[in-house]
């Protein structure tokens, strides 16, 4: 879990001075000057293996800069090896706010307000704190902007990282921060996500001081790009030789002071020497050479050279003599280590047999544990005395805590600042391999003991519900116990918190799991964690997951006659086949589902599942057909009020209008939707509503427009952190200046979304801007690299089972295997590209596309030099165009909007080539033709 008492800054000092480190403090210095100077945002990350001493480093830097004239706020989190997706802000943000142990949770709200407020400058606190609360597990009022974000995770989790960016910065302004991060290797993906993004975005004067093992350059190797030249990374060495005797001097200092003549050694022999001053070389040596340059394993053999006899304190006589005895030859006898491994043995073997147990105890708790659970721990199995006085607990709770006072003093525990659970102080292991080692310790029937008393404990502390990393441990207490179906409900019930705290990707491990150890009881629930786990499966990408997820989900609705669960499930598989392009299968699914929500009377699912089977009209390029369905959908939800729902349901009627000509009315039906995402601050709808817009610009040849449109968009996207539709709109952008007759400039654009795309993992998107880039390197005449964009993107696009994207990527392929003139082995290939294009544009029902590939196969056909006097081809040809004129004039589909890209080259090169109508640039299909996918947005259907 995150917690602020390892943060830095908290733990005591310690005992040797800092050495070796110059160089790292003044790279920290450095870093410091340009956030106080520059005004501007830098972030420094130590790594570095246990006991090297990064937080010593950190801790030792910013006490200077306390000591100093610097005006430096510094606040602190930390992650455990049970991390909430966002634990690392959890104690940085209660810290920041003052929240203090066992806070009521008005007075809490109301110190969270009037501070968010005096940071703000009150503008719009409400959207502030109602997203920080979900940070710190304070549920606040909702408002215009987080109603309108409760159905969209996605969208709820990129304004809720702006709203914390925003925050830090205008908190900054009111003087400099330090942000810092200990135990970083243990954060949860969520988490490093979020500071991902701070390290990139957040301006203004803000340190941000990351501490982790190199497990985490290990989960993200790229971890020293993110944030370029503000973000060095430091990986900390081992000490000097020199460097390593001079910190185990210091260390024995206390014992052996070198101002006095206060130490005798005896040798091997038992020999004697005179009383003389400072630690003895050998001792130093034997430290030193068992240390390897870690500071903290110097620390270790002091304390063993002292618990073993290796030092010796003695009584001085009345003349003032020597204080300390120095057994070198202990230093052979003695219980010394050789590895960690041994060194934690040796520590635990210290411990009296109280200690022991009550670590044991707390090492069953968790890497983090509570007072309170310890009291429960040791009450388990007792029978409850004749009368129950409170004199007793007050003696049991005495002894705990003067056993957890002495175990921090000598360095096993840590207390925390502030817990968790009230009435209970909270302390965290010191080394996480003492507390390993003691868990392989205890019997198997005292483990189970143990956790059966920590659940129950667990079970009763009001805090957990409201907490994903709680309800975990709780989950995974039972496990141990063997009761898997609680455990299961428990993790449910974790997934449910990550969920709403818009956490996909740990949501999706919580329902996994509790789902599994559910099994086939509680069905009610059962059905709710399916289509919840669905759902975050789905803005994952794990298409053929989710649809196995709403698949059950469908079942299980079904034998409890549940239409209106059922017409959800229905509802979510006809999207996903939908999106991949077999619409026909997603018909049969959206128009069972508005059945069932009409036999269920649910109307907020009639009108959703109204605009997608208008969207799916769309797709297919039946647009006036869509255009019935879309209205209708608008009426329903402009009847019930809800804002972003009807934002939602213009800008897919604009979509709908602008592919059947309308231009006029597409226009002003985005711009409406465009007011109202602007009204509710719906970021990522402004974002959509602008690319809509821009294509517009494109239709109308109007690249300077679409441009300045799209670069508004990309500016938006790029606020919310939304690098996914960053992407996006930069392929568009490359569209846009290919299309304008520099492909030079698309180039580079289209090589920064490809790299982005390949980033995040976004296979649809990368193969979106390859196949764009294979079109840009076309027209500048690069036909190697355009071939090997354009067929890097149709392996790609099958990878992702879109078939609408792979037919139109085939098309591309034929073109440019056609315009390469490579030989009669190419013409070939490139007619089985056209036809596997036109065969799965006849499978999906996709009439528009079909059409257009039925140009350009036409085209190839007409044009080759191999088909000159093929008189079988150029019968087909016309047939092809036949049909692609019957299409388009059934879909009132003009000249003039097919020619809207620069003429692509046929035929190999040298010979003269006729003009070309080309696919135009929209979004008039699932896999909308130039740029990609603007698409429809989507909305989550109520269940």
């Amino acid at each position: 879990m995150s917690r602020e008492d390892s943060a830095i800054g908290a733990a005591p000092p310690a005992r040797a001075p800092l050495i070796g480190r110059e160089a790292e403090l003044s790279a920290l210095a450095r870093a410091l000057e340009a956030v106080e100077r520059g005004r501007s945002t830098r972030a420094v990350t130590l790594v570095g293996p246990p006991g090297i001493g990064k937080s010593r480093l950190a801790r030792e830097f910013l006490e200077q800069q306390r000591q100093g004239s610097s005006a430096l706020r510094v606040t602190s989190g930390s992650a455990g090896d049970i991390a909430s997706a966002y634990g690392i802000f959890t104690r940085l943000l209660r810290a920041r706010f003052g929240l203090s142990d066992g806070m009521d949770k008005d007075a809490a709200r109301a110190e969270v307000r009037a501070q968010a407020a005096h940071v703000m400058g009150d503008r719009k606190v409400g959207d502030v704190i109602y997203f920080l609360g979900q940070f710190i597990g304070l549920a606040f009022g909702d408002s215009p902007l987080t109603r309108a974000v409760q159905d969209d995770p996605a969208q709820a989790d990129l304004i809720r990282r702006a709203v914390l960016k925003a925050f830090l910065e205008a908190d900054a302004a009111h003087g400099p921060l330090c942000l810092v991060f200990e135990d970083l290797h243990a954060a949860h993906d969520d988490s490093l996500s979020l500071l991902r993004y701070l390290i990139e975005y957040l301006a203004g004067p803000v340190l941000i001081l990351c501490v982790a093992r190199p497990d985490l350059l290990t989960r993200q190797d790229d971890w020293g790009k993110v944030g370029e030249r503000r973000h060095a990374l430091i990986e900390l060495a081992p000490l000097a030789e020199a460097e390593s005797a001079a910190m185990a001097r210091a260390l024995l200092a206390p014992f052996m002071p070198s101002g006095s003549e206060d130490v005798v050694v005896v040798d091997a022999a038992g020999a004697q020497s005179q009383p003389r001053p400072g630690a003895p070389p050998e001792l130093v040596e034997a430290a030193c050479s068992f240390a390897n340059g870690n500071p903290a394993l110097l620390e270790q053999m002091v304390r063993i050279c002292h618990d073993q006899g290796v030092i010796e304190e003695i009584s001085p006589d009345s003349a003032g003599g020597p204080r300390w005895r120095v057994h070198l030859g202990k230093l052979s006898t003695a219980r010394l280590p050789m590895t960690v491994e041994d060194a934690v043995n040796v520590r635990l073997a210290a411990l009296d047999q109280d200690s022991r147990l009550l670590l044991e105890q707390a090492a069953t708790i968790g890497p983090v544990f509570w007072s309170g659970a310890l009291f429960v721990l040791g009450r388990a199995g007792c029978q409850a005395p004749e009368l129950w006085g409170e004199e007793e607990s007050d003696r049991d709770l005495d002894r705990i805590h003067a056993s957890l006072r002495s175990l921090c003093d000598r360095g096993y525990l840590r207390r925390q600042g502030e817990s968790s659970f009230a009435g209970s102080d909270e302390y965290v292991f010191v080394h996480d391999k003492e507390r390993e080692a003691l868990q392989k310790r205890m019997s198997a029937a005292a483990q189970r003991r143990y956790h059966h008393a920590v659940a129950e404990w667990l079970e009763q502390q009001v805090a957990v519900r409201a907490s994903e990393e709680f309800l975990a441990q709780l989950a995974m207490h039972r496990e141990r116990i063997g009761d898997a179906v609680r455990a299961g409900l428990s993790l449910l019930d974790a997934g449910d918190v990550a969920r709403g705290r818009y956490s996909n990707a740990k949501a999706a491990e919580y329902y996994a799991r509790g789902l599994s150890l559910l099994g086939d009881g509680h069905v009610a629930r059962r059905i709710d964690a399916l289509h919840d786990y669905g759902d975050v499966l789905q803005l994952a990408g794990r298409i053929d997951d989710a649809l196995a997820a709403f698949r059950e989900m469908l079942t299980l609705a079904y034998r409890l006659d549940n239409r209106r669960k059922g017409g959800a499930a229905h509802n979510r598989i006809g999207r996903l086949y939908r999106d991949s392009g077999s619409l026909d299968e997603a018909g049969k699914h959206l128009t069972t589902a508005l059945r069932l929500f009409e036999g269920a009377r649910d109307e907020r699912g009639k009108a959703s599942t109204i605009d997608d089977i208008g969207k799916l009209h769309w797709l297919r390029g039946e647009y006036q057909e869509a255009l019935k369905w879309l209205r209708d959908a608008l009426a329903r939800r402009e009847q019930m009020g809800d804002r972003r729902s009807i934002a939602l349901s213009l800008n897919n009627l604009g979509l709908a209008l602008q592919d059947s000509g309308e231009f006029k009315q597409a226009l002003a039906t985005f711009e409406r939707s465009l007011a109202i995402r602007r009204e509710i601050s719906d970021l990522l709808g402004v974002v959509m509503s602008l690319n809509n817009l821009g294509m517009i610009a494109q239709d109308q040849r109007d690249h300077r427009r679409a441009l300045k449109l799209f670069e508004e968009a990309l500016e938006v996207a790029r606020q919310v952190g939304d690098r996914n539709r960053t992407a996006l709109i930069l392929t568009n952008i490359g569209g846009t200046l290919y299309r304008s007759g520099d492909p030079d400039h698309a180039v580079r654009v289209l090589q920064q979304a490809e790299e982005l795309c390949d980033e995040l993992g976004d296979r649809l998107g990368l193969a979106e801007a390859r196949r764009a880039l294979g079109k840009a390197y076309m027209l500048r005449g690069d036909l190697e690299k355009a071939r090997d964009s354009i067929s890097r993107a149709v392996d790609l696009f099958a990878s992702v089972r879109s078939k609408v994207h792979l037919g139109i990527a085939l098309r591309t392929l034929g073109e440019i295997t056609a315009a390469g003139g490579w030989g009669s082995a190419n013409t070939k290939s490139a007619r089985a590209y056209f036809a596997r294009s036109v065969s799965i544009f006849e499978e999906t029902g996709n009439e528009l596309e079909l059409a257009r590939t039925f140009q350009a196969y036409a085209r190839f056909l007409t044009t080759d030099r191999s088909f000159v006097a093929n008189m079988a081809a150029r019968r087909e040809a016309v047939t092809m165009n036949e049909r692609a004129e019957a299409i388009f004039g059934r879909l009132k589909i003009t000249a003039a909007r097919l020619e809207d890209e620069p003429t692509l080259p046929t035929g190999p090169p040298g010979l003269a080539k006729p003009p070309v109508a080309s696919s135009p640039g929209r979004a008039a299909s699932a896999a909308p033709e130039e740029p990609p996918f603007p698409g429809p947005d989507t909305a989550s259907t109520s269940s």
